[in-house]
């Protein structure tokens, strides 16, 4: 087995200033819903905040992508945090003078998911920068678990315990973490830039324009990449619907009290958490392939459980498996993309792979909200089952993947 070693200093920096952002995130993430289900007890419009916020990843992921990879990754991190501080700044100012509506709430939260289609591409493009090919499973587990513990453990429980009493404590709270995120990402090495702006002779630089389907014509030549782009896709949109109406399904059909949501959220924290530390170890000792197809399998299996068996104790549980399988799935999935496309590429290729995954999760949103509109249940049932069916069937595929470092290099 390889040693262990310490992962560097610049690793340290991104996993810090990723932190201070997630704490934002975790804040926005749990007050959205809230304020969703005080404005409006429709079951579509309060799935509809889910929508507004993963919309953005259909319309700017491939342009954050071409910007990503033209300038500066550390600036883009900076401004993409930037942005988002004055918009929390607004949600704070509209609650505060009484004049917030739930449209209101959907212009704010999709332009946060605009930004954050910058943000994200920015900072999954940076880790390869920073740590060899080998260290990307367990590099992309220290990022995840930091952002397991103040977006879940932190800002869960803080947020909506704050709720139940005053909101603008959290909201304003909000406004700060942004902020200190922005600065935080200009303090990164000059290696998280990106080899396309230390390095800019290594690729003939072409109109904006005519890097729209670059990263899509890598993803569909490589036949690894684009199986797996499929199956991601097609359980995406699943994943989605079942758990669009969760907050519903756990105020209003199991009796939580609105203060304890962020204390079920815990649950997911907890499996997501144990993933992360456990995920690069499970590679090294079963293989990144063996370990995705069960992780996701357990983890859709999971929304069938929490449907069919509608007690807290038994949801909460099924939360957790499903959390630490996704959490699992993403680390190995992040990894192996990471080393299978080259530097110059990343920005547009992440970002056309996530214009169609994430693209598709405000349709199963909307269509998680519909069944809801028939059974609180439905959504966890029907998408829940048809996510799980795809599974097993991609699962032979999905075992004989490689592992990250196993991967020939490409220029």
């Amino acid at each position: 087995m390889r040693n262990r070693q310490p992962l560097g200093r610049a690793l340290r920096n991104v996993v810090v200033a990723n932190v201070s952002s997630s704490l934002g995130d975790g804040i926005a993430k749990v007050a959205a819903p809230l304020l969703a289900a005080r404005l409006t007890d429709d079951p579509l419009l309060v799935s509809g905040i889910a929508a507004v916020s993963m919309l953005p990843w259909l319309i700017f992921s491939i342009p954050a992508g071409i910007l990503l990879d033209r300038i500066d990754r550390r600036r883009a991190m900076a401004l993409a945090n930037g942005v988002r501080t004055l918009l929390a700044a607004l949600l704070l100012v509209l609650f505060a003078t009484d004049t917030l509506t739930v449209w209101w709430l959907y212009v704010v939260m999709f332009t946060y998911g605009a930004f954050e289609t910058v943000y994200d591409g920015a900072l999954r493009a940076v880790l390869p920068s920073v740590v060899d090919r080998p260290d990307l499973p367990r590099a992309n587990s220290q990022v995840e678990a930091g952002e397991i513990v103040v977006e879940r453990f932190l800002s869960g429980p803080l947020t909506s315990a704050l709720f139940a009493v005053s909101v603008v404590v959290p909201l304003g709270i909000n406004v700060l973490t942004y902020a200190v995120a922005g600065v935080m990402a200009l303090l990164l090495p000059y290696a998280a830039a990106g080899a396309h702006h230390t390095d800019p002779t290594g690729e003939p630089r072409s109109a904006w324009y005519r890097q729209f389907t670059d990263g899509f014509r890598y993803i569909v030549g490589n036949p690894m990449l684009r199986t797996l782009w499929i199956i991601s896709v097609a359980i995406a949109l699943c994943f989605s619907a079942a758990t669009a109406t969760m907050v519903l399904y756990v105020l209003n059909r199991l009796g939580l009290p609105e203060a304890w949501y962020g204390a079920f959220i815990l649950a997911g924290a907890v499996g997501s958490l144990c993933a992360a530390a456990l995920a690069d170890r499970l590679k090294v000792r079963f293989g990144a392939g063996p370990v995705m197809a069960v992780a996701q399998t357990l983890s859709l299996a999971s929304l069938v459980l929490m449907g069919a068996v509608p007690v807290l104790g038994v949801v909460a549980f099924g939360y957790l498996l499903s959390a630490g399988g996704t959490t699992a799935w993403n680390i190995l999935v992040m990894s192996l993309r990471q080393a299978a496309v080259p530097s110059r590429l990343l920005g547009r290729v992440h970002g056309t792979w996530r214009t169609l995954l994430w693209g598709t999760m405000p349709l199963g949103s909307l269509l998680g909200g519909l069944l809801g509109r028939i059974d609180l249940r439905a959504p966890f049932l029907i998408a829940g089952g048809l996510a799980t069916l795809i599974a097993l069937l991609s699962f032979r595929f999905l075992a004989g993947l490689p592992n990250p470092e196993d991967l020939e290099e490409e220029a």
